[in-house]
């Protein structure tokens, strides 16, 4: 079994003192409780307990000096090297091997290729990054099925950077009511994220007669606080009259939500949060 980086995995330093592995583990394994994945599909919920597992387990190794101790000499004795895992006697709990004197000092090459492993500081990359791909997928899945069930009379429309472009289809008399809805997922929710998605925003059609209004989904948002100061910062700053950004936790569908948001936006976050 390969070796896992766990400060990796709960993104802190190697050196990082517990009450640091303790907070950055509670933060983390928030994300992944499953009040908070229940709306987003069994197969998302299966990765979100796997993740949970791995969380709970680089907790345990790294919030025991013990343990602690013997993942580290691991670590740095084995790199990338493949260990298989100690069992204590008393529990049956597994932990990483510390390796012997004559561990390999160079990562093994792949049998087939002759190639090295990728460092695990990549693969943990590419594993987030394919874990987001799912969420985005999920979530946008559950944002389409919310606008179906609620009706708002939408059509298809294009903007770069957008994974959902909507436009109020026209009625047989005056102007449709109903804004035009972006729909965009980010990784982390923040105040870089919240100013790219009103920029790029601002830029589709004409936003002072033309409502449109924006979900920009995420699962690791910034403070409240912080949005809200972001949002009332783009707005002063903006000449898009009529630009609605609204930042939404996908996992539980919660919403910042304006006092001013169109009806329909208040609508949808009502349907996303009764999972249906």
């Amino acid at each position: 079994m390969a070796l896992k980086d766990y400060y990796q995995l709960l993104e802190i330093a190697p050196g990082a003192p517990v009450e640091e592995v303790k907070r950055s583990f509670r933060a983390q394994i928030a994300r992944y409780h499953p009040d908070k994945v229940q709306h987003l599909g069994k197969e998302f919920q299966s990765m979100a307990a796997e993740r949970a597992a791995e969380l709970t387990e680089a907790y345990r190794i790294l919030s025991d000096p013990g343990r602690r101790g013997e993942y580290d000499r691991a670590l740095a004795g084995a790199g990338d090297a493949t260990l298989s895992p100690a069992v204590d006697e008393r529990t049956g709990a597994q932990h990483p091997r510390v390796p012997g004197p004559h561990a390999p000092s160079e990562p093994p090459t792949s049998r087939a290729t002759g190639a090295a492993p990728a460092p695990r500081s990549t693969q943990f990359k590419e594993e987030r990054a394919t874990r987001d791909e799912f969420v985005r997928k999920a979530a946008l899945g559950r944002l389409r099925q919310a606008i179906e069930a609620i009706g708002g009379g939408y059509e298809a429309s294009q903007l770069r950077g957008f994974d959902l472009a909507l436009v109020p289809k026209k009625p047989l008399f005056g102007r449709s009511k109903n804004p035009r809805l972006l729909g965009r997922f980010v990784s982390e929710l923040d105040r870089a994220a919240l100013a790219d998605a009103w920029l790029e925003a601002a830029k589709w059609g004409d936003t002072r007669n033309d409502e449109v209004c924006v979900l920009l989904m995420g699962t690791a948002l910034a403070s409240a606080a912080e949005l809200a100061a972001e949002i009332a910062d783009l707005r002063r700053k903006s000449r898009a009259a009529k630009l609605t950004l609204i930042p939404v936790d996908a996992r539980v569908w919660h919403a910042h939500m304006p006092l001013d948001a169109p009806a329909i936006a208040k609508a949808l976050i009502a349907r996303l949060k009764a999972g249906s």
